[in-house]
Formats: structure tokens, sequence, C-alpha cells
């Protein structure tokens, strides 16, 4: 089913801007659709955004939709998540996810205080 590794958490002060990358292998990249999920200390993984494969389309949560911006570069197999505006509620782990199958990345930290 392939592999999806994140990268680009830290520590961020609140109002920064933060961008993930979720670099995937092991299946077609381009006709695969991901998304992006966050969890909270304590607290259920939730969704915030997904691109499909035609790039323009894409969807977001209610809280993630004026701040956050997903995209993908086919040629490097990359999905983004470009976050502005952090707040501390959004500290937790954010793990990028290959939609319709049980493939997910290992999360990267994403602290965020003053």
């Amino acid at each position: 089913q392939g592999q999806l590794v994140e990268s680009g958490g830290g520590s961020v002060q609140p109002g920064d801007s933060l961008r993930l990358s979720c670099v995937a292998a092991g299946f077609p990249f381009s006709g695969a659709a991901f998304s992006w999920y966050r969890q909270a200390p304590g607290k259920e993984r939730e969704h915030v955004a997904t691109i499909y494969s035609t790039e323009t389309l894409t969807a977001y949560s209610d809280s993630a939709k004026s701040r956050f911006t997903i995209s993908r570069d086919n040629r490097k197999s990359t999905v983004y998540l470009q976050m502005t505006a952090l707040e501390p509620a959004y500290t937790g782990v954010s793990y990028c996810h290959r939609v319709s199958y049980e493939t997910w990345g290992q999360g990267t930290q994403v602290p965020v205080s003053s």
C-alpha cells in the first residue's frame, strides 16, 4: 500500500505559519487522493483537508477553510499543507493519509505556544 513520510513540523508561536510536507512512495502518486489529519493530546484524530487527483479539487474542515491550504506536486510525489495564523488549540500531531487505503505517515509534531 506504499509509504508516507511527513516533515516540516516544529515549535511555533501563535500567529505563525508552517508548511508540512508528505512524501509518498510505493504506489502511483498522481492518481491518488490524500488527506491531512491532526490529533490533539488526548483527543481523536480529526480531518483537516483533502486533495484529489485533480489538483483543483480540495476539501477542508470548517476550522481549516480560511487559514490552511492543501496542495500537491506530482513531479515530487509530495503533498503539502500550508498553515497560517496557527493557534495554541492546534497543538498536536499532524498526519498524512492516502484516501481509501490504510496508509498513514508516522506524523509530525506541531506544538503551538508562546
